[in-house]
This record gives structure tokens, sequence and C-alpha cells, in this order.
């Protein structure tokens, strides 16, 4: 899979088999040193895993659903918009240090260091102070401390899921950690536009506007201070208990040998395999969650409200987070077809934002542009593409087998990154006339599939899980 080889003691096992119990407790099974075992543990650390990655997903996307009461109450334009948004893929430029940590120092250490920097980042955006210039300079830096979290919580799903779960479980446990985020950017679009008065559904009556921006900014502020509390909340209980790994190893994957850190880079880049998955992966994602995070600016053209973009933006990451557990636990019980749900996932994703670019551009196109087919295609590219995610990494886990989960997934989310820096940086030069961001999605999505269909899978993880245990 590479060029370069790894020593025989380069890297420890993943997970030491633990010391044979000193005493044998009256009635117990009698395991053997080293044994594989899953503990029922493992569903609390995921549901803290996920629950810090929904909280950073939704601090990440605060803005962008209330980008109109934001511009009234803090004098935003659409540049400091999509500036806003933008820092969560300028986070990435430190990823290799983040990813260091997360193979160095473990589970534990890399979660607490992105919680810390959540708490530091939602205080910094809190702070009610009266000068809007000073004010806004405080609330990017907020966005940009969150957006260094990204690369931990966006990246350690796979690892977690090998460290913790047993194989007919990884796919589920990896998409439940992955896909929290974007279910924590879904209800921001939620929150956002149901707790904060929106500008453009106000009564004009005799030319007098019946709202305040300073109303406005109050019900903002209260949003910010009320993610502010939970945020330090779950960041207390990680800092309580959230163990790196378990007493012993889930499956024979997690307790076999890895390549080191400078091994597993050069293996990555060597392997034109990976690479051409990475690109499948990262172009769409990369595009989509750009696109969503400024869908109020895409919607407004055709004449949809900032609460009717807020529900679109949120049905269509919900769908795709139930969709992507579903197919998660789908590819868990019948092992060995992941290319084949990628590829329809694709196609689907490929049609669907054809369908949306073309009935926004209704007046050279003629097609039905009704609140319903907006609704539909919208939700139907959010469904398709944030579901492949985790079919992605899981994916992405058995074609670089042994290089570790946490590097690999760290180079892919770079990579994703990456493409929605750009994409919104080229939005803050081109946000006058948005039809050429539609038709970004829906090229995207008809790239990755031709790559995913010229793609050869192969299944090293699994092999090893199941003939070397039996």
């Amino acid at each position: 899979m590479g060029a370069v080889e790894s020593t025989e003691g380069e890297r420890e096992p993943l997970l030491a088999p633990s010391q044979p119990e000193a005493r044998e407790q009256p009635g117990s099974s009698r395991e053997q040193p080293g044994s594989s075992r899953v503990f029922g543990r493992r569903w609390v650390v995921l549901a803290l895993f996920s629950t810090l990655g929904f909280l950073q997903g939704m601090v990440w996307n605060t803005w962008g659903p209330i980008q109109n009461s934001a511009k009234h109450a803090f004098g935003f334009t659409s540049k400091d918009v999509a500036v806003l948004v933008i820092w969560g893929p300028v986070g990435y430029i430190p990823w290799l240090l983040f990813v260091w940590l997360m193979d160095k120092k473990g589970l534990r250490t890399s979660l607490l260091l992105a919680a810390l920097l959540m708490v530091l980042g939602s205080t910094l955006r809190s702070v009610p102070i009266p000068d809007l210039q000073l004010r806004r300079w405080l609330i990017h830096g907020g966005q940009l401390l969150n957006g260094l979290a990204g690369p931990t919580l966006m990246s350690a799903g796979p690892l977690l899921s090998t460290t913790w779960f047993a194989p007919d479980e990884r796919a589920t446990a990896t998409a439940v950690a992955s896909l929290f985020g974007y279910l924590g950017a879904a209800c921001s679009f939620l929150i956002g536009p149901l707790a904060v008065p929106a500008p453009n559904d106000t009564q004009v009556v005799n030319t007098v506007t019946h709202w305040d921006p300073g109303q406005i900014r109050t019900h903002i502020q209260n949003v910010l201070y009320t993610e502010l509390g939970v945020i330090t909340v779950f960041f207390a209980f990680a800092l309580l208990y959230f163990p790196s790994r378990p007493p012993r190893p889930p499956s024979v994957a997690a307790a076999s040998q890895r390549l080191g850190y400078r091994s597993s880079i050069c293996r990555l880049l060597s392997n034109v395999r990976f690479l051409m998955m990475a690109l499948a992966y990262s172009v769409p994602t990369g595009v989509v969650a750009g696109w969503s995070g400024v869908l109020d600016m895409v919607l407004t053209p055709a004449s949809v409200s900032q609460v009717d973009a807020g529900w679109i933006g949120f049905w269509s990451i919900v769908g795709g987070c139930v969709f992507g557990v579903a197919m998660a636990r789908f590819a868990d019980s019948v092992r060995g077809i992941l290319k084949v749900i990628l590829v329809l996932m694709l196609a689907g994703a490929s049609l669907a934002a054809t369908w949306f670019t073309l009935t926004c551009l209704t007046r050279l196109t003629h097609l039905l542009s009704t609140k319903a087919t907006l609704y539909t295609s919208c939700i139907l590219v959010g469904i398709f593409v944030n579901s492949s995610i985790p079919i992605f990494f899981e994916l992405f886990m058995e074609t670089v087998y042994p290089v570790p989960e946490g590097i690999t997934c760290g180079v892919v989310t770079f990579l994703s990154n990456l493409f929605t820096g750009l994409l919104l940086f080229f939005l803050t030069f081109l946000s006058t006339e948005l039809s050429w961001l539609n038709w970004c999605v829906a090229g995207s999505c008809l790239f990755s599939l031709l790559l995913v269909i010229l793609f050869r899978e192969s299944y090293d993880r699994l092999y090893l899980d199941v003939f070397v245990s039996v």
C-alpha cells in the first residue's frame, strides 16, 4: 500500500493486553489474558464524544441561519457572515499537530484540549461589550477557537469505534461519532431562527418597522450564553470521566500493531487508491458543508425566508444523520459492500443536486419552483451526501490498514475543510449571484461518483478480524 515500511517495534499495540485479574470473582466467566472483550461503558464514551461534536457543530453554524438578524444587530455584511463560517476550515490549518497529539497521547488528552478550546471560544464571543467593532473581533476570535476543536472531533470517530467497539458495531459507532457534529449544525438551523427575531419577516406599518436592533442583539446574546453554559457542563463531564481506552481490546485489529506517525503520513501520500478516495470524499463533503453554511444566502433569491431556509437546512442534515446511521448499521450486518452503498448514495446526491440547481434557475429552465420542490431537492442532497461520510470513513480504514485511524481521518477531513475554505473564500468575492455555488454542489457529487466507480476496494482490517480471530 505504500513505499515506507514500518519497523517491528516502531509502535506499541493500539491496546495493550491487560494483566489477568489477581483474584477471580465468584461466578464470573474465565477469560484468557489479552482476550478481546467489549465493555458497556463504551456507550457512555460514545455519547460524551458525540455530544461535544454536536456542540462544536452548533457553534460553528451559529451565524449562517441568522445572517439577516446578525447584520442588523452587529452590522455584519454578507462577507462577514462568510468569514464567520470560514473559521471552521481555518481551524484545520494546524491539523498535523492535533493528529500527532491524538496518535501519541490518545483520545482523552485530545478530547479535553478540543473541549477546552470550545469553552474558551464560546466565552470570548459571549463578552457583552458595547463597542460593536470590538465585539465583532471577539466573535471572530471565538469562532476561530471553536474551529480549532474541529480536527479532533471530526477525525477521531473511527479511532473511537476501533478502540471501544466490536467489528460488527464499528460502522454504527463511526456513524454516530462522525455525524453528531453535523446534527449540531442542523439544530442551529432550527434554534437560531426560532430564538432570534428575523427582520425580513416583520411587518411594516406607516413606514415604521416593528423590530429593534437592540432587542435582536439581546436574543442573540441569550443564545450565546446558553451554548457557553452547555459546553462548560460537558467539558466538566469529560474532565471527570473519559478514558482513552478500555482495559481490554474489543477485536484483533484493535490490539494489533500500527504504523508510526511519519511512516503513516508517507504511506498515505504514496497510496494512489487512498488519494483517489480522499478526493472522492473531500470534494463533495467540503463543498456541501460550505454551501449549507450559507444556505440562507443561496435561497434568498428564490424568495425563501430565513425561517424556511433554516427548516430546509435542518431537515437536510437530520435526514442525512438518520439515514447515515441506518446505512452504517446495514453495513455492519452485511459486510463487504461499502463501495456499492457509496455508489448508490452519490448517484442520488448527483441527481438531487442537479434538480435543485435547475429549479433555482426557473427563469431559464422553466421548471416548477415551489417551496415543496426546493425543500425536497435540497433535503435529498443533504441526506445522500451526509449519510455517505461514515461509509467513506470505514472504507478508508479498510483500505489503508495498519495506518492508525486518527491519522487517516485527519488527512481526509483536512482536505474536506480545505475545499470548504476555498469555496467560502471565493464566496467573499462572488456573493452577489450564487448560481455558481449550486453548480459546484452538483459537479462535486458527480465527480465523486466517478472516482468511487473506478475505485478497487479491499477489506484488510476486516480480513484480520474475521480470519485471525478464528
